[in-house]
């Protein structure tokens, strides 16, 4: 049985993944802090941690912590934990006070997506020492610490440009000084199955060097679905499911958005303008065939040459909960428990299941 590890894990894309692929795992560790944040000397705490004597010390500890400075609700651990079984109900509250070396050697796969930070950059070459102070460094302690068979980092592809190519420079460097065997991509979503333009970076690093010669990363897949293909009018909830590691239409019977998702006249003339200063070249066309790159803020009914609207019996509406979901890979079965609100921030923070499920099929030849 493959034994997994999350950071940033959100609402468990590689578990999905796993389980659209029907491969055996138990997860060891999720780690989210939910964008909650407390106000704590994070290097003093994570010294103090390190030196409890169980693993059970060290999570009750920290989530203590945070429930004492904070009033804030970990919504992503409610949605994890109702889709997902933890071992043990390891899922701890801060990447910066995880103790990767209870898990050391323990770990097959070690999957996380930390966001884009800019970094302080010295010289470029102290490895990943040099990302100290950021998500990325954490991560790949992490890696070091654990010792995963295999890690899988994703971010935007945007990190490559970033800060004049110097944020790619210092990650690739803290790359190398984890001694790994490693590649890199950029994967889009529409590219795996998913009718979503989702450019992303993805790293695959190995510690046996026979695995990492082997490994290719997935070609490219014909589109067989549009956005409208995953619109509950065409196809009502419940009918989106898995088949043998493929998202599957079951039946094109549809039903009715709820009213609550229909903009106003005055919204509706707010997102379809073209806009002041940015906004000015940008594209405003809505009931696009694939999606725009869902966002966490797409909540917020920004404009539509950066969210996704649709037309229904000539009244246009926002997408549903539920087809945000289906355009990340998760079939109708994942359960949202949280928030409108909530579960629209936490399918745009995912990881699109298809282009993992891609990878893993390689990683597993």
């Amino acid at each position: 049985m493959l034994k997994l590890a999350t950071a940033f894990s959100g609402i468990g894309a590689i578990e999905q993944a796993l389980k659209r692929l029907t491969i055996e795992y138990q997860i060891e560790f999720a780690c989210d802090n939910g964008d909650v944040e407390i106000d704590i000397d994070h290097d003093q705490e994570l010294k103090k941690i390190k030196k409890m004597k169980t693993i059970e010390d060290k999570r009750l500890y920290v989530e203590k912590l945070y429930k004492t400075l904070s009033r804030k609700t970990n919504f992503v651990e409610q949605a994890y934990k109702a889709n997902y079984k933890v071992e043990n109900d390891n899922f701890f509250y801060d990447v910066k006070l995880l103790d990767g070396t209870d898990f050391r050697n323990k770990i097959d796969l070690f999957v996380g997506g930390s966001p884009c930070q800019s970094f302080s950059i010295a010289g470029a070459r102290g490895g990943f020492e040099d990302a100290r102070g950021t998500l990325f460094y954490e991560y790949c302690r992490l890696v070091n610490e654990i010792q995963p068979k295999i890690f899988i980092y994703e971010n935007v592809y945007g990190v490559l440009t970033h800060d004049k190519g110097n944020t790619w420079k210092v990650m690739q460097n803290s790359f190398d000084s984890l001694g790994y065997h490693y590649q890199w991509k950029i994967l889009d979503a529409k590219d795996y199955g998913i009718p979503q333009g989702r450019r992303r970076l993805y790293v695959v690093g190995f510690k046996d060097k026979k695995e990492y010669e082997k490994f290719k990363f997935p070609e490219p897949i014909e589109l067989k679905y549009t956005m409208q293909d995953f619109l509950v009018e065409n196809t009502k909830e419940g009918n989106v499911i898995n088949k043998n590691g493929k998202l599957i239409i079951t039946e094109k019977i549809g039903e009715e958005p709820e009213e609550k998702y229909y903009l106003s006249e005055k919204l509706k003339k707010y997102v379809l303008s073209p806009g002041t200063k940015n906004f000015m070249h940008a594209d405003a066309k809505i009931d696009l065939p694939i999606a725009r790159a869902l966002l966490s803020t797409q909540g917020n009914s920004h404009r539509a040459s950066v969210n996704n609207y649709v037309t229904t019996n000539g009244r246009i509406r926002a997408l549903t909960v539920r087809e945000t979901y289906r355009l990340m890979g998760f079939p109708d079965d994942f359960k949202i428990v949280v928030s409108k609100a909530q579960a629209l921030k936490q399918s745009g923070n995912s990881i699109v299941v298809d282009v993992l499920v891609a990878i893993l099929k390689e990683i597993y030849k």
